[in-house]
C-alpha cells in the first residue's frame, strides 16, 4: 500500500461498535469493522475493501492500523472475520493483540 494510502485510514468509535477506514469523496471504499466486547476487547468481525481497490494491501494496512492502536491503547482482539483471521494465522508478529 502507497504511503499515502496508509495515511489515510482514519478510526471512529461509537458506543459499542468501531472501525478503521478510508474515504474517497464523501464514499467509504475499505472498511474494518468491530464491536466493543468491553473496555479493553474488541471483536473484529469484518473486513471490505472496494473491487476497484482490492491487490493493493488496503486490507492488511487497515488491519495494521488497527494493530497499532490496539499497542497503543492495550486493547486486546477476538476475530470473527475471516481475512482477519487468516492474516493473523499467517503473521506471528501480530499476534500479541490477541485474545490469549
Amino acid at each position: 500500500m502507497a504511503e499515502a494510502e496508509l495515511s489515510d485510514i482514519q478510526h471512529e468509535e461509537h458506543g459499542h461498535r468501531g472501525s478503521f477506514f478510508m474515504t474517497r469523496g464523501d464514499k467509504r471504499v475499505a472498511r474494518l469493522t468491530y464491536s466493543r466486547g468491553n473496555e479493553r476487547l474488541v471483536i473484529i468481525d469484518h473486513t471490505e475493501v472496494d473491487p476497484s481497490l482490492e491487490g493493493r494491501g488496503i486490507a492488511r494496512g487497515l488491519l495494521d492500523a488497527a494493530v497499532a492502536w490496539a499497542r497503543e491503547t492495550g486493547t486486546k482482539f477476538m476475530v470473527t472475520c475471516p481475512y482477519a483471521s487468516s492474516q493473523f494465522a499467517k503473521d506471528p508478529s501480530i499476534g500479541d493483540v490477541l485474545l490469549a
